[in-house]
């Protein structure tokens, strides 16, 4: 059964308290996009600025260009997981390795126009492989189905690991993506510009459960 993690994607404090505020009723696992105005175009509060319930797993989405100058925050954060791009300028087993003795987890993100084999050298040092299909540092993507693939091609490279999926999932879309092995599934739009956030949630759930 597919986890729904509803996702705060925000621009200022402001913003970040009524989306967070906004899913923590019903969120059992939150997942928290941050950017630096490099990797992706926007720009969200300061790690110093980012909180979240003491009940809730938080996934902490780094999309920024240069993760190990904010290690040492992170690990004092304490997330449940932090996830880092394929893409970014990092050492990937070192910036792993150091999370995993804090025990914390580790995702690696793969963004829509990376072939997935070009992340297979590290791939194993990552607790989650993330297929990304949204806009960085937006909600209300479009999922791009085609990048299934992708999904089956990480469960057959790196079998335990967690597969989430970022981008687009819908009501509509949900169940394809849980059976075609999507193990995470980051919702955003679907959930967040609900009129019923409670509702679109539940709504969700019943469709992962089947």
């Amino acid at each position: 059964m597919g986890i729904i993690c509803p996702t705060v994607t925000a621009y200022d404090p402001h913003a970040y308290r009524e989306q967070m505020e906004r899913i923590t009723p019903f969120a059992k696992r939150v997942h928290i996009d941050l950017m630096d105005g490099e990797f992706a175009p926007t720009v969200s509060p300061a790690l110093n600025q980012i909180w979240w319930s003491d009940a809730t797993q938080a996934d902490i989405h780094l999309m920024y260009m240069r993760p190990m100058d904010y290690l040492e925050e992170l690990i004092k954060m304490r997330p449940h997981m932090v996830i880092v791009h394929n893409e970014a300028t990092v050492h990937h087993m070192h910036f792993a390795g150091e999370l995993h003795k804090e025990n914390i987890l580790v995702g690696l993100a793969i963004l829509q126009d990376t072939p997935i084999e070009h992340s297979y050298q590290i791939m194993h040092s990552f607790d989650q492989v993330l297929i990304f299909s949204g806009q960085l540092g937006h909600h209300g993507g479009i999922a791009d189905l085609e990048l299934i693939d992708k999904v089956k091609k990480a469960k057959e490279h790196h079998p335990d690991a967690e597969i989430a999926w970022d981008g687009g999932v819908t009501d509509q879309n949900i169940q394809q993506l849980v059976e075609a092995g999507v193990d995470v599934l980051n919702v955003g739009g679907f959930i967040q510009n609900s009129s019923n956030p409670t509702n679109a949630y539940a709504t969700l759930e019943t469709l992962v459960r089947g």
